[in-house]
């Protein structure tokens, strides 16, 4: 093991822990370990390294932040850094957010998912008209229960002309994905299928996985041409391509996720990836996501073999999100262990649950309890009186009866089959006043709302803990100062660091504990 001294001795070679470390975070330079006749000490100066009299006893070369992961992904997508800012529902993932990523050179999604049609409209005309020629992703969330609403956001995207959706939730194809898909194809000069629409697909299984990593389903393709959404030209070139160009593994993440551990859902994805590609030659990246919020998580996904990183939960407190500033706060003050696990709003009566915040909040609570309610009963009629009275008076704050009234109203200008659905089927028309609730919680968050504080549903995953106590003490604590792009680019530099501190342990070399910490400042951003 090789110790490196903490005292000064007033030479040129690092010593110290600040040099030590200052040395380490110089990334554009490489970082030798020297012995002279003093001791160790460390530097970036490949002639002082080599002077006579000092012997290099160990070195890792320059490592900047654009060369961490697969410079495929960067070329692919024209972004500077192999890092995604994932979509987050409901425009928290604003247009200002995808903007000031984009004109960084950083790929985010905007959050399209559980918006209507005339929001989706305006954020996507923002963000083309606020980074003209700059890429960005816009999110497609499957919508089993609104089908209307995938449609519309494939819709959108292309009259947009948006070029990469960002697919989550998907439990199978859908004709929606498929139909963006097909119709971004097209053979150059040379034969080769083009690819004009970009998928990420985001998933955490392998199974589902394995429907990206693949061509589009025959039967897809047949009745998407027979209906005349696409030609028969679009579902030849489908067949010879995997659905998706990047498929990022989700693991314990905010919003809708299975919690997995990352090490062995990215490990799982990478093995079911490399089949796949081997089959039909495409190759296909594979990204990670859930628990990404610090440089050592992010240094660690990069290790395992991840070709870019996702954030979600973190961007979610920065400033230009479309978080309301309380619940930013509340972010901003959140341990790792401050979540928990609630039913879903879009996936409600299959039982599909989402992490959210817990602390403020007592959202996750009065959410299993309506599910709880929803699993025991046939419809609202078989709620015991003292019950209903009490959830009314406690969740709801209003009759049940009116809010079956305001879910009419809302779903017949938005989707009138979900209230046909509800015609004659009490469970059904149960779970439509039950969702009233989940799905305004979220909205009362993004507002600000403070009567209804209490309710405050926000996605969150442990990784905003971890990011608070690595931003502690530092410029960016306060929220107010947290930026996405600062925090985008001080994941991927601090990334750099942690893989090189990584890369001198296992030379065996000691470094002081103080100096193996990346310091995120104000200086040196793009």
């Amino acid at each position: 093991m090789l110790d490196i001294p903490t005292l000064s001795r007033g030479d040129r070679l690092a010593r110290t822990p600040d040099a030590v470390q200052a040395v380490l975070a110089d990334l554009e330079q490489p970082v030798y370990v020297v012995r002279d006749s003093t001791g160790l000490g460390l530097t970036g100066d490949g002639n002082l390294a080599h002077t006579p009299g000092t012997s290099v006893l160990a070195a890792v070369p320059p490592l900047p932040p654009r060369q961490l992961g697969s410079s495929v992904f960067r070329r692919a997508h024209g972004v500077e850094l192999a890092y995604h800012a994932g979509a987050m529902a409901h425009g928290l993932a604003s247009a200002d957010m995808v903007i000031a990523l984009a004109n960084t050179g950083i790929l985010g999604s905007f959050g399209a998912a559980g918006l209507v049609a005339e929001k989706v409209d305006a954020g996507l005309a923002a963000i083309v008209a606020g980074a003209p020629g700059r890429p960005f992703a816009c999110n497609l969330i499957h919508s089993p229960s609104e089908q209307a609403m995938e449609r519309s956001t494939v819709d959108l995207c292309l009259r947009h002309g948006v070029t990469c959706v960002e697919a989550s939730a998907f439990l199978e194809l859908t004709p929606e994905i498929v139909r963006y898909r097909a119709l971004g194809l097209s053979t150059g000069p040379d034969g080769a299928v083009r690819i004009a629409h970009r998928v990420i697909a985001k998933v955490s299984r392998t199974e589902i996985a394995e429907l990206f990593l693949h061509p589009a389903p025959a039967p897809l393709l047949r009745g998407l041409v027979e209906r005349g959404a696409i030609t028969a030209e679009q579902a030849r070139l489908a067949a010879l391509v995997p659905m998706a160009d990047d498929v990022t593994a989700e693991a314990d993440s905010g919003g809708h996720t299975d919690r997995r551990p990352m090490p062995v859902l990215l490990g799982e994805i990478l093995r079911v990836r490399d089949a796949a590609c081997a089959a039909h030659g495409h190759p296909v990246r594979v990204g990670a996501a859930g628990g990404i919020g610090t440089p050592a998580a992010a240094a660690a996904a990069f290790a395992m073999g991840a070709d870019y990183v996702v954030t979600g939960s973190v961007n979610q407190a920065c400033v230009e999100s479309g978080q309301s500033d309380a619940v930013k706060l509340l972010l901003g003050a959140a341990e790792s262990t401050d979540c928990d696990m609630a039913p879903s709003s879009d996936m409600f009566e299959l039982g599909v649950d989402v992490q959210v915040l817990r602390r403020g909040t007592m959202f996750p609570g009065r959410a299993r309890r309506l599910f709880e309610l929803y699993r025991r009963h046939d419809g609202i009629e078989d709620i015991p009186a003292d019950v209903r009275a009490e959830i009314e008076r406690t969740i709801f704050r209003r009759g049940l009866d009116e809010v079956w009234a305001d879910t009419v109203s809302y779903f017949s200008a938005r989707d009138p089959e979900q209230i046909a659905r509800a015609q004659g089927n009490p469970k059904r028309r149960m779970a439509l006043v039950f969702r009233w609730y989940l799905g305004l919680s979220s909205g009362w968050a993004a507002s600000g709302d403070p009567a209804r504080a209490t309710d405050y549903q926000v996605w969150c995953g442990a990784a905003m803990g971890a990011c608070n106590a690595w931003l502690r003490g530092t410029p960016y604590e306060p929220v107010q100062r947290r930026t996405v792009t600062a925090i985008a680019q001080h994941i991927v530099r601090g990334a750099a660091f942690t893989s090189r501190v990584a890369a001198l342990r296992s030379s065996g070399v000691a470094l002081p504990a103080r100096a193996t910490s990346y310091r995120p400042t104000e200086e040196g951003l793009l």
